[in-house]
């Protein structure tokens, strides 16, 4: 009995660090929303890229529960330069297929959403970057925004090497 103990946990060691092992990343950092995701919560992560010279492709990540409701999510993404420079954009997302079913990984009721925010971009300013992530959510038809946002669990940021690299 004990050594099929030994086993398992090996095998189960083995497994997680086969898992936990990326080359690519080079930031990546979640922040918990409490409950719902009030429309003027901000969410913000501080980056310092280790250099002015490659490129890399940039992700928000979303954990959301089956409380989450629309097909669709609309957030405002704003990266802030070390030298002020300020890129604003607003962006869409698919979350669930038209039957649904909620899109994202994950075999629980959470599910785990990698959306393209920019691909191949060049830090040429040295020093930190601010990103801040806001929901922009409305109803159809409606013209004040969803004020709390249910099923978001936690908002993350990735900066990545490009896969060919």
């Amino acid at each position: 009995m004990l050594r099929i103990t030994r086993n398992s946990a090996l095998i189960l060691a083995l497994v997680f660090c086969f898992i936990s092992c990326d080359d690519h990343r080079v930031f990546d950092a979640y922040t918990s929303v409490p409950n719902r995701w009030h429309k003027d919560s901000i969410v913000s992560f501080k980056i310092n890229p280790p250099d002015t010279v490659n490129p890399y492709n940039l992700f928000v990540n979303l954990r959301n529960t089956n409380a989450y409701k629309y097909n669709n999510l609309f957030l405002i993404v704003e990266m802030t330069f070390p030298h002020g420079k300020i890129i604003k954009d607003t962006l869409e997302y698919r979350m669930a297929e038209p039957s649904g079913k909620l899109l994202g990984t994950g075999i629980t009721d959470i599910k785990e959403n990698k959306l393209w925010y920019k691909e191949s971009v060049v830090f040429n300013e040295a020093g930190e970057y601010e990103v801040s992530i806001q929901h922009a959510m409305r109803e159809s038809g409606k013209v004040n925004g969803i004020t709390h946002l249910e099923g978001i669990t936690d908002v993350g940021f990735r900066v990545e090497k490009p896969k060919n690299n």
